[in-house]
């Protein structure tokens, strides 16, 4: 695991492993999250870019911005201001990882990465919802590419493990293809959850 700063964050940038209950509470603030995917997907970014990206003022941005800093996700970028009186952010992490939920040694661990993962599966539920509600304004190629579906399947934990490694295979393949900076691209979200239907 790398969780040195890096100024040029890619598809392939560092991973940071969160362990500590305080940083997983801080960053399960639905603001926070959408700031931190920001940053990652934008690249570095002004206060008054990431304002009008989440839709929340500038002192508020500033403020969640401030808490993300604290426990080392973000970091300003002031090589990236044109000038001082705008303060430039980025993120320090490519990825961010959480404890295995098998891992209950820790019960205020597990509580905050429980509580974290919550948080982040109702981020990915409103950036559908906004996708569906934007869709007939795409170009139709855009809107016939994508794709959203479900299935049930009858498998043992040894089955579904093995699906979930095939998966993050493919994720990884095409993760590996990505590049922002190719024309004709733009930033498109890919979800997989496999889990027991309780």
């Amino acid at each position: 695991m790398d969780d040195s700063p890096s100024d040029d964050l890619t598809a392939t940038g560092p991973t940071v492993e969160l362990t500590d209950p305080a940083t997983m509470r801080v960053l399960a603030h639905p603001t926070r999250l959408r700031l931190l995917g920001e940053l990652r997907v934008q690249g570095p970014c002004s206060v008054g870019m990431l304002s009008r990206a989440v839709d929340e003022a500038p002192g508020s941005v500033s403020y969640h911005l401030s808490r993300l800093a604290e426990v080392g996700l973000v970091a300003e970028a002031p090589d990236h201001a044109p000038d001082r009186r705008q303060r430039w952010w980025r993120s320090v992490h490519a990825f961010t990882r959480t404890p295995s939920p098998t891992d209950t040694s820790d019960p205020e661990r597990s509580a905050a990465s429980t509580a974290l993962r919550k948080s982040f599966v109702r981020g990915l539920a409103d950036a559908h919802e906004a996708y569906l509600d934007a869709e007939h304004d795409l170009p139709p190629e855009w809107a016939e590419a994508a794709s959203t579906g479900d299935l049930y399947l009858d498998l043992t934990a040894d089955e579904l493990a093995q699906m979930a490694a095939e998966v993050r295979a493919v994720f990884d393949r095409w993760l590996r293809r990505s590049d922002r900076d190719r024309a004709g691209t733009r930033p498109v979200l890919a979800l997989h959850a496999l889990f027991p239907r309780p």
